[in-house]
């Protein structure tokens, strides 16, 4: 496919409005945003919404040339984390049951109705998801009491393909900054031979209307200190709005303390070894009362977040990965 023919695919009524947009920020030509574009697109492959969430306009060609595009992150998944292992993490009640040891809550698949009836007697209220989903999409957070009639609900589930699960009750600490969601902490770790260790953490909060945190429900993302689990610096959303404090609760981002940070990075490490074939894990985390629980763990977790919030491209990231699985099997993976 051509330079021009990809650009071409997206919407580029939209990508045209925030060029401009950013052009008068920017004091420059939108032509010449443009054309920097297509210059960033023959670099790395990127697309529209990667040129303006990593401000690759502002960006060297050795910079530009460090950010991992969607075409990378194929290539290192497939070496890291290949497809043929995929259902163990993406159907997410393969997950509950193969991560059973670390999630303690009850959940409703594929069941009788009477099981269904059983499930909902024991919750007030619980969270409703498609087996296999990204993004929030299809997540809801449902009241036992406005379910209407029961046998029409039980088939909504069949034919949509959903699945019920309880609630998560996170750390009050937590819902003192967003009480709507439950607000989740992503940790990528890789394993090899036995040998295990965190990559990167950041931790999302829902935007204190909706009842996920992920960037599509207009959820924010802030970076954590690896060592002591303290929040570094402002949050940011998917349109790249910044905030120093939640815009409900008010409070601080920089320098918060996740209450059981050493909890949960053994938990993580831990459950990194369980699967051998898939060596790279972007896990969900909910802090609770007693530690920590596993809302999903993914196996290809995407760089967007990674790299916006470190300010620079991630390919160091891969290529670390690769080289310890070069040296172990004598191997010449590259990125």
């Amino acid at each position: 496919m051509s330079i021009i023919s990809y650009a071409l695919k997206g919407n580029l009524k939209k990508f045209n409005a925030k060029i401009n947009e950013l052009a008068k920020k920017e004091n420059r030509s939108s032509l010449g945003l443009k054309l920097n574009f297509l210059n960033c697109f023959r670099l790395i492959g990127c697309g529209y919404s990667d040129y303006l969430n990593y401000e690759l306009y502002n960006k060297t060609k050795k910079e530009v040339l460090e950010y991992a595009s969607i075409k990378d992150q194929d290539k290192f998944y497939e070496i890291i984390s290949p497809s043929k292992y995929k259902t163990f993490f993406t159907i997410k009640t393969n997950f509950l049951r193969n991560f059973k040891k670390y999630i303690k809550r009850d959940f409703f698949d594929n069941g009788t109705l009477e099981e269904l009836k059983s499930f909902l007697a024991k919750h007030d209220y619980f969270m409703m998801k498609p087996y296999d989903g990204l993004g929030g999409s299809g997540v809801e957070k449902i009241y036992t009491k406005d379910i209407k009639n029961i046998e029409e609900f039980y088939q909504k589930l069949k034919e949509e393909k959903l699945f019920l699960e309880e609630y998560v009750e996170q750390h009050p600490k937590i819902s003192e900054i967003c009480s709507s969601s439950v607000n989740t902490i992503r940790i990528m770790t890789f394993s090899y031979n036995g040998k295990n260790e965190i990559l990167f953490a950041c931790m999302r909060f829902g935007n204190g209307t909706s009842s996920v945190d992920n960037f599509h429900k207009g959820g924010m993302a802030c970076l954590v200190d690896l060592e002591t689990g303290k929040l570094v610096g402002e949050a940011f959303n998917k349109n790249l709005d910044y905030f120093a404090a939640h815009p409900k609760s008010h409070i601080k981002f920089d320098g918060f303390q996740i209450p059981n940070w050493e909890k949960i990075k053994k938990l993580v490490l831990e459950a990194s070894l369980v699967n051998k074939n898939i060596h790279v894990v972007g896990w969900d985390v909910a802090v609770t009362k007693e530690g920590a629980t596993f809302i999903e763990g993914n196996r290809r977790p995407g760089f967007d977040l990674v790299q916006v919030l470190s300010k620079k491209g991630r390919k160091d990231i891969m290529r670390h990965c690769l080289n310890i699985i070069n040296e172990e099997e004598h191997t010449n993976y590259k990125i």
